[in-house]
């Protein structure tokens, strides 16, 4: 089933520019008045074939109809002694054998343990080796992995797995200043009585197993003991339902930010993550090139780790070399060099981060051939940089949403430079834009209807709220953002969740919450904020009332105190008037 997209308000370029909204929904059969919108995209378009605003990317290459199961075993059979997983900081390394095994005996023991087909699986953590285990364990046993950000502090975390009525959760004991089994046990106080399997939680009604990675702790259970408790009728169990399995069954929620002031979990399927894995590695190469190895601090937890990562690693058999547990910059550097990595992923933040370490030239880099930078918008300057200094002539623009799976527009290896810098790439394969087809729209938000209508069209087109142009060649270049979204390092920010936590404060009135612009990080979440009448407040009395309540990066790194807001004439604060309010304030700041 395929899908298409469109972006809010996109607007073609050269003779045909016209506004319009970026949707997407299911592929449907290619009408004969559409063939001259068609562009073949198994390599760059070199003729310019648009006339209008609707392109639609064709390929050679038929979608796939395989599980996220059925390519691993594939790539297994194919490549059985070739390394899959390298963990640098844990000093761990994986054949696609060695991985198979583990992920089998994991999958067993799920079901050994009383998970179920269509049961929901959390996975609370860093970039571990329990984290990619769980993400093919669960597949293989039809479990939906939902995927946690490890940086969630309790209140998040408790919407999260209610949300999605979690049925287990796998997590480390801790990671940094992360007490994941500590706030377990506030969420769940029934744990310390419980045998594990045995939760009965008054918060959190559906779960009933805790997994946790590292440690033994009361009333969950240890992996290693769920990874010896499948016996040979579970293995016969295992077998038995794969014949059952589809790839349009939902296979993983990943939480999506919007700005109505809390995530939702967009619901991917097999059909979803197996083809855009597939079309990324076409895209890139990886189905012809020899010895990748790609170097991912991104975080599994989003899907350009996940999708872009892992189910690459199963799709077309490359190896993924994890430079260490939480984001190093230095370590990504260090990572490249030791393991001889052929790309490198990251953000623009990322990026930016390697070009600034100290001893970058006395690296050697030479093996690296191309990356992907994707999670935000990367300034030209950023991207001319990273082929320059850094010596990564093949570097590529990915663009896309969570709800996509994620990836819809990526360049070509061997684009222009102006290509590189300027545009987000080309149009994707089995995806049509403006009346975009695809395969890649999500099934649903979980269990939110409402959510899901407003961003899904009946006919099954999804609005991304993004302002685009599009040019003849089937390239696209963003040109800004309708929805209200501070992108900070990659990571999705929702205004309107940090303004209602801050109205828990007792002295604040009234908060507004923006993103202005930051070199590195791209953005940064500055809150604007009126105190209540006769109350005195402090940036860092603010600051620390935050801490350990929301996620770090959802701290305001800025704060100003404001004696109103710019307003529209229905009384609504305007918030593009407020951006440069906030940057003057900020200004006056630096130079005090």
């Amino acid at each position: 089933m395929s899908s298409k997209i469109l972006l809010t308000n996109l607007r073609t370029t050269a003779s045909f520019c016209k506004t319009l909204n970026f949707l997407q929904r299911p592929w449907s059969p290619f009408i004969a008045s559409q063939q001259s919108c068609a562009i073949h995209v198994d390599s760059p378009p070199s003729i310019p074939t648009l006339t209008t605003s609707y392109a639609h990317g064709i390929s050679s290459h038929s979608l796939m109809s395989s599980t996220v199961d059925q390519c691993l075993q594939r790539t297994v059979e194919r490549y059985p002694d070739r390394e899959a997983l390298v963990f640098m900081q844990d000093g761990i390394r994986k054949t696609f054998a060695q991985f198979y095994q583990d992920v089998e005996q994991t999958a067993a023991g799920l079901l050994a343990v009383g998970l179920k087909r269509g049961d929901r699986l959390g996975i609370w953590g860093p970039n571990i080796y329990e984290w990619i285990l769980m993400q093919f364990a669960t597949a293989k046993a039809g479990i939906i992995l939902v995927s946690v950000n490890p940086a969630y502090q309790l209140q998040e975390a408790e919407f999260a797995l209610r949300k999605v009525q979690c049925n287990a959760i796998v997590c480390p004991t801790q990671f940094k200043t992360q007490k994941y089994c500590d706030m377990l046990r506030q969420l769940c106080p029934e744990m310390e009585r419980a045998s594990p399997g045995g939760i009965k939680s008054s918060r959190l009604p559906d779960l009933h197993t805790v997994i946790v990675t590292d440690s033994q702790q009361p009333g969950a259970f240890h992996l290693k003991d769920v990874m010896q408790a499948g016996n040979s009728q579970h293995l016969q169990q295992l077998q038995d339902l794969q014949k059952n399995l589809s790839c349009d069954d939902p296979i993983n929620i990943q939480f999506t930010s919007g700005t109505t002031g809390k995530p939702k979990g967009a619901t991917l399927s097999h059909h979803n993550i197996v083809n855009n894995a597939y079309f990324i590695g076409m895209r890139t190469g990886y189905n012809w090139k020899k010895n990748v190895r790609i170097c991912l601090p991104v975080p599994m937890y989003h899907c350009f780790g996940s999708v872009g990562g892992g189910m690459v690693m199963a799709v077309h058999g490359i190896t993924l070399v994890f430079p260490s547990t939480g984001y190093d910059g230095h370590a990504n550097l260090v990572a490249i060099e030791k393991e001889k990595c052929t790309f490198v992923y990251g953000t623009p933040t990322m990026f930016i981060d390697m070009l600034s370490q100290p001893d970058l030239a006395k690296i050697d880099l030479s093996s690296v051939e191309g990356g992907i930078s994707a999670g935000s918008p990367c300034p030209p300057e950023v991207v001319r940089k990273v082929i320059n200094i850094m010596g990564i002539k093949e570097m590529v623009i990915g663009y896309g949403t969570t709800e996509n799976s994620p990836v819809t527009f990526c360049g070509f290896p061997i684009d222009s430079a102006e290509r590189k810098t300027e545009t987000i790439g080309c149009i994707c394969p089995h995806t049509e834009h403006t009346e975009w087809l695809g395969y890649c729209v999500m099934l649903d938000y979980w269990k939110d209807d409402e959510k899901t209508q407003e961003c899904i069209s009946k006919d099954r087109w999804y609005k991304t709220g993004d302002i685009a142009s599009l040019d003849e060649y089937g390239y696209c270049k963003i040109e800004g953002r309708i929805k209200d979204l501070i992108i900070r390092g990659g990571e999705n920010i929702y205004p309107a969740e940090i303004e209602q936590f801050l109205h828990t404060h007792p002295k604040i009135q009234e908060a507004q919450v923006v993103g202005v612009k930051d070199e590195r990080m791209g953005e940064e979440v500055c809150a604007c904020i009126r105190i209540k009448t006769g109350q005195e407040c402090t940036a860092e009395e603010i600051k620390a009332y935050c801490k350990g309540k929301i996620a770090y990066y959802k701290v305001p790194r800025y704060i100003t105190f404001v004696q109103g807001y710019p307003l529209t004439v229905t009384g609504k604060v305007t918030g593009p008037k407020l951006i440069p309010e906030a940057h003057r304030k900020l200004i006056v700041l630096v130079q005090k």
